[in-house]
């Protein structure tokens, strides 16, 4: 399709050209109002997994999000054209439920009532520079699951290349006039049916696979079961009975799929650290981080993203952690 003035396609210098891909139709398009500041690319590009991601890019002002939602693939085009406006495009045979959950995915569901960010001066500065932050949602439960079990014990680097090399060979091209070639995950089954030397190939450890290929034998019924579960407790129950799946991944799950306002990644190689860094200077282990977030209780991920925004961050001394690669064995 010729690109419309919302959403122009550019070449590779800049230039507003047609794409050359084959004709996609015209686009739904939604107008989103929120009732609240909201900054988009802060609130949004959390759910990025890498400047490379397959599934997410951002070209000039506009963010393009490809899924697979329950109605089929989309590909979401969002756009602030004014001050407190969004304006979304939607492709595909998932358009009309990725333009229904657009507010969510810019945190209409999340509700900051209670946080008091007053309990510490780091993040009340913090909250006070960042009014627009939102907990964003994708309401995508499988692949939240999936992308953070690929980041388990790993570098991100490693989790990124591995999510973006099995979207690119088993996942789905995205419709519409995207300035990159983007992909929507695979299908549950689609994610069980991936061979173990692509897994391989893609850099992932047997343990993360197994863990992938096993959950998808259940993704229906996980799924189902995790959107009824009535909060998170319960939510991260289901998943954490899941063999290969700890609380690190419940959390991540949560908190993309879901925007738990309470999940916290306990286990992560650097939160704890970064944590204790910001609001007392100096490193801690998971369960002091869990006494620090403790005034924040039920809106600990938002005090911890408040933390990441801060700009506070501890001296790195030793080198950086170097990523083994297994390919080759």
């Amino acid at each position: 399709m010729r690109s419309s003035g919302v959403f122009p396609v550019r070449d590779a210098r800049g230039a507003v050209s047609r794409d050359p891909r084959p004709e996609h139709g015209r686009p739904l398009e939604t107008e989103y109002r929120p009732r609240h500041p909201l900054d988009l690319a802060r609130t949004v590009l959390m759910q990025r997994r890498g400047y490379g991601d397959p599934t997410m890019c951002v070209d000039g002002s506009v963010i393009w999000r490809a899924s697979r939602t329950p109605e089929g693939v989309a590909t979401l085009a969002l756009r602030e054209v004014s001050r407190g406006v969004i304006r979304g495009a939607a492709w595909g045979p998932g358009r009309e439920w990725a333009l229904a959950q657009l507010p969510a995915l810019c945190g209409a569901q999340d509700d900051p009532g209670g946080f008091d960010a007053s309990r510490h001066p780091l993040i009340a500065d913090a909250h006070r520079r960042n009014p627009g932050l939102r907990l964003s949602r994708t309401d995508l439960v499988f692949d939240a699951l999936a992308a953070s079990i690929i980041e388990q014990k790993v570098t991100n680097m490693q989790a990124f290349g591995a999510w973006r090399r099995i979207l690119t060979w088993y996942g789905e091209r995205a419709p519409g006039p995207t300035p990159r070639p983007m992909f929507a995950p695979p299908t549950i089954e689609g994610w069980r049916r991936v061979p173990s030397w692509a897994w391989h190939r893609a850099g992932l450890e047997p343990p993360q696979a197994r863990t992938i290929v096993e959950t998808a034998r259940r993704g229906d019924s996980i799924v189902r079961a995790v959107t009824a579960a009535p909060d998170g407790e319960v939510r991260d129950r289901v998943l954490t009975s899941l063999r290969g799946v700890g609380v690190w991944t419940s959390a991540e799950t949560r908190i993309r799929a879901l925007g738990d306002p309470d999940a916290v990644s306990v286990g992560d190689y650097h939160l704890a650290n970064e944590v204790g860094y910001a609001l007392i200077g100096e490193r801690v282990d998971d369960d002091r981080m869990l006494e620090l977030l403790a005034p924040w209780s039920g809106q600990r991920q938002r005090a911890i993203r408040l933390i990441g925004l801060s700009g506070v961050r501890e001296p790195r001394k030793a080198p950086r952690l170097h990523p083994e690669d297994h390919r080759d064995r």
